[in-house]
């Protein structure tokens, strides 16, 4: 419902304010975002090596989206994206490896405090998370498992106008996501940090 409901406000052009600034002349924007995905949860997987519970220390791996938004005003757009992240793992002196990789379709709200050039930011949001479980080399009868879940996130971060339609930026949010393998929990929760290249139009 939300995820419809944020389709359908990017499509329609805001009032411009009699004011205008650049997000009212602009309202609105595409960016590309990139940087690294930071677990911060462990997991454990039964029967991954011979019917044992192995726990596996997930490690930081890459985090991307490509993201359309529009401004209701100067202070507060709305963002829908969609992105890609991943992590590897290993069970510490066993055999086999995993390789989590999430597709999040995804819709933010932002609500920015414009100081000139610099626009700093709170976010917060909610997904769909296209998720796969890749398992290789273990002993035991686990195997690779794709799911799809909901998730939500919450963040901070600024912009810095190079001009009136061109700008860069720093992001970082957590995520909170929990498929389901198997019957048996792998959290996703971690810090996902980005560099923003976006475009006003």
């Amino acid at each position: 419902m939300i995820i419809v409901l944020g389709v359908s406000l990017l499509g329609i052009a805001p009032a411009v304010h009699a004011e205008g600034e650049d997000a009212s002349e602009s309202p609105k924007y595409f960016v590309i975002k990139g940087g690294r995905y930071s677990p911060s949860e462990k997991y454990a997987i039964n029967d991954f090596n011979a019917g044992t519970t192995s726990h596996l220390d997930a490690k930081t791996g890459l985090n991307g989206e490509l993201a359309l938004g529009q401004y209701s005003d100067p202070e507060l757009a709305l963002e829908l994206g969609i992105g890609y992240f991943e992590s590897r793992a290993a069970p510490a002196g066993e055999p086999g490896s995993t390789r989590l990789k999430a597709v999040p379709i995804v819709i933010t709200a932002k609500g920015f405090v414009p100081l000139g050039a610099l626009q700093p930011y709170l976010e917060a949001g909610i997904g769909i998370y296209y998720t796969t479980l890749e398992v290789s080399g273990n002993t035991g009868g686990f195997s690779s498992q794709s799911k799809t879940t909901y998730g939500a996130h919450a963040g901070f971060g600024f912009d810095i106008d190079l001009s009136k339609k061109l700008f860069i930026g720093l992001e970082g949010r957590y995520l909170w996501v929990k498929p389901y393998y198997g019957g048996q929990p792998v959290k996703l929760d971690g810090f996902a940090t980005s560099i923003n290249l976006g475009f006003r139009y």
